[in-house]
């Protein structure tokens, strides 16, 4: 499919192919009815695509973008309807991955993450999997793979040995911030100015941030890493590539929010307000989240009660989705909606340069406070960049 956006009122071909897609993924209630034209995007159609997104943890705005569409794709397949094998400059992704990277995963033969992409460290897995199975270790995930694992699955099962080993690397690290490096990601940029309101742009007041975000973390000892400047807007490859490049133990996606943006989608009516925090994750059909880095999970849970208890923003709780920013990145990543400009209290807030300072402020003590044990972690909202430094300075 192709990634041209697609929305309510499109007719034609691309319109109808969608629609199949969406019965084939199992989202029946996309079928046209008998005196329903089936190449016409009606409101039908629209509650359809809105269904789909909730159940992948994508934005459920109704719109088929570049994202909805790769996520369309990749439901498409079942692990066993084609062989998988690595190939650079052409990953395979699909549900079909998602599920060999699960079972991987409980076999404890992969130490990555499960993203959906079959790339070398799927394939390495495959190949120790293949090794132990007196198989021979090619890589590539075949039928006689897929009945090695089907053999398997009836004697393990249970525990989530990605997630103890994340949770046991964060806990060997330390508690100093010192020496860490975290990747700063300010949304949009260039001529693209994300949402507007109250005399606001959000590349703006999300740059802001990050820059006053940047220099707590310098003063405590951690290289930031900021992903564009005033007058660029790197694609996602270019900033998620940059994370990798400069080794990066967190991510953190800066945003703000606006009514009838993307990304506020439904909830985007006139008068939506507050804060909202994002991790890797997808929701299952009886809306109970799959965490798919549970790091992520816990540094987004810091964020968003450091940031309700510092500020009055009202609390939109932390979600799992499915956005390439958090699936795509190799370390843990949060993404942050920092209130809604078209809220006029919200762009009243984000105007006070004194307020994006408590943001910062806050945003330093979730990262410190993640790598604190139970019994030297500090009250929300208390934790100041003194503090910070002081840890990373004598530990």
């Amino acid at each position: 499919m192709r990634s041209t956006l697609l929305r309510p009122g499109d007719s034609g071909p691309r319109v109808a192919g969608l629609r199949a897609v969406l019965v084939d993924v199992g989202v029946t209630s996309a079928q046209a009815g008998p005196e329903q034209a089936s190449d016409l995007f009606d409101a039908q159609l629209e509650l359809a695509v809105r269904e789909f997104q909730q159940q992948r943890g994508l934005t459920a705005d109704g719109l088929v973008g570049p994202e909805t569409s790769r996520a369309l794709d990749a439901a498409r397949w079942r692990l066993g309807d084609r062989i998988l094998r690595h190939t650079p400059g052409h990953l395979l992704v699909g549900d079909d991955v998602v599920e060999l990277q699960e079972r991987l995963l409980s076999l404890g033969v992969m130490d990555g993450r499960v993203d959906g992409l079959f790339g070398t460290d799927t394939e390495h897995a495959v190949r120790e999997l293949q090794r132990s199975c007196g198989l021979e270790p090619d890589g590539t995930c075949g039928p006689a793979t897929l009945r090695a694992l089907a053999q398997l699955a009836r004697t393990v099962g249970g525990g989530d040995a990605a997630a103890l080993r994340a949770g046991e690397h964060v806990r060997r690290s330390g508690t100093s911030l010192a020496g860490r490096t975290v990747v700063l990601d300010p949304g949009h940029g260039g001529s693209d100015r994300g949402a507007l309101g109250g005399g606001l742009a959000e590349a703006d007041v999300v740059l802001d941030l990050a820059q006053r975000l940047e220099g707590r973390l310098t003063a405590s000892g951690v290289t930031a890493v900021l992903t564009r400047g005033a007058d660029q807007d790197p694609p996602l490859a270019e900033r998620v590539a940059l994370a990798s490049q400069v080794g990066a133990d967190l991510y953190l996606s800066l945003h703000c929010d606006g009514a009838g943006s993307a990304h506020a989608g439904a909830a985007g009516a006139s008068g939506a307000h507050g804060v909202a925090t994002s991790y890797w994750g997808q929701s299952r059909s009886d809306g109970r989240p799959v965490v798919r880095s549970v790091v992520g999970a816990r540094l987004a849970d810091l964020v968003q009660r450091e940031l309700v208890a510092r500020t009055p923003l009202a609390d939109l709780r932390t979600h799992a989705r499915a956005a390439d920013v958090l699936r795509l990145t190799r370390m843990p990543a949060v993404r942050v909606d920092l209130g809604y400009l078209t809220s006029p209290a919200d762009a009243a807030l984000l105007a006070d340069p004194a307020f994006r300072d408590t943001c910062a402020e806050g945003l330093l003590a979730a990262v410190q406070r993640l790598f604190l044990p139970e019994e030297d972690d500090a009250a929300t909202g208390t934790l100041l960049l003194g503090d910070v430094v002081a840890r990373s300075t004598t530990r």
